[in-house]
């Protein structure tokens, strides 16, 4: 019998990598990274990778796979999350998916329909932009990233551009691709799906101050550095807008000093936060367990009684 599939979510600090690690130690796992930055190589720091100590230690996959100019959609993850579970079950190993892009979990479990559903934050985000700057500033945007959709949508249309620059944003394609590609399954099996929640959200702040302070103090300005410094990466790629990156590339570019890129780091780390934990409220069918003390032997425990004692 195949090894059953384990995914490990919570919010971003909750502690989801170091329980991932215990779990893969004891029950002879591998872990498949569900994070949506720790995919591209050289975000290192910003995106908490598991150092190559820890990964000496315990297989991990889906990490560097990327480099930062490409987009990667969350149906390339799903392909690619399939084969590494296949893979690890091979090696009668059990598969440990750990992470918090919601997305990722969703479309490996329950597969993709080839258009994305709308996303409401995204929504607004357009809305804004073409208030602040017209439709067609959108529809020029969307010449550069898909000149074949742009060609069939009149400039005026604006909720048919915004659509199309909607799916690029959600999956990293162009519509008239996506419109193109077949739909993929999901998993063939229902997952034993653990959700790591926060005692109380002042704990979840305050560790997520820590790990942004540690992370500065680590090096992350110099690492963004490094990526600014290359000349062909911008504030359309994903990898730049990933949640700290995003705030250090404005402090580069003189948009604000040192001071308040660490208070808008730190915000936008919280409200990245705030949106998984909503997200996590709709998993109806995960085992939920309080973060802190005695979390691992916690988990442990209910894993090895759910999996018949592995």
């Amino acid at each position: 019998m195949a090894a059953p599939v384990v995914f490990i979510m919570g919010p971003t600090a909750v502690g989801k990598s170091e329980l991932a690690l215990s779990l893969a130690e004891r029950l002879d796992g591998e872990i498949v990274s569900v994070d949506s930055a720790q995919i591209y190589r050289g975000l290192d720091i910003g995106t908490a990778k598991p150092s190559p100590e820890v990964r000496a230690r315990c297989r991990h996959h889906l990490i560097d796979i990327r480099d930062p100019a490409e987009p990667y959609s969350a149906a390339e993850f799903a392909r690619d999350a399939q084969a590494a579970i296949a893979a690890i079950r091979s090696r009668g190993r059990l598969p440990l998916l750990v992470g918090g892009t919601g997305l990722y979990f969703q479309a490996l479990q329950h597969g993709l329909s080839p258009m994305p559903p709308a996303d409401a934050r995204i929504r607004a985000e357009l809305e804004a932009e073409e208030a602040a700057h017209g439709v067609q500033a959108l529809h020029r945007r969307l010449q550069a990233i898909d000149p074949e959709s742009a060609a069939r949508l009149h400039p005026n249309d604006s909720q048919r551009v915004q659509r199309a620059l909607e799916v690029h944003r959600l999956t990293g394609r162009a519509l008239s691709q996506v419109q193109r590609e077949p739909g993929l399954p999901g998993l063939d099996e229902a997952p034993l799906k653990l959700i790591l929640e926060p005692p109380e959200r002042a704990w979840l702040h305050r560790r997520i101050e820590a790990r942004f302070r540690a992370m500065l103090a680590a090096g992350l300005v110099g690492e963004v550095v490094a990526l600014h410094r290359r000349g062909d990466l911008g504030e359309e790629l994903p990898a730049v807008r990933a949640v700290g990156y995003r705030q250090v590339w404005h402090y580069l570019e003189g948009a604000c000093d040192y001071p308040t890129m660490l208070r808008r780091g730190l915000r936008a780390t919280r409200q990245y936060a705030k949106r998984q934990i909503t997200w996590l409220r709709g998993q109806d069918d995960g085992v939920r367990f309080t973060a802190g003390d005695g979390l691992q032997a916690r988990v442990h425990s209910y894993v090895t009684g759910a999996l018949g004692g592995v």
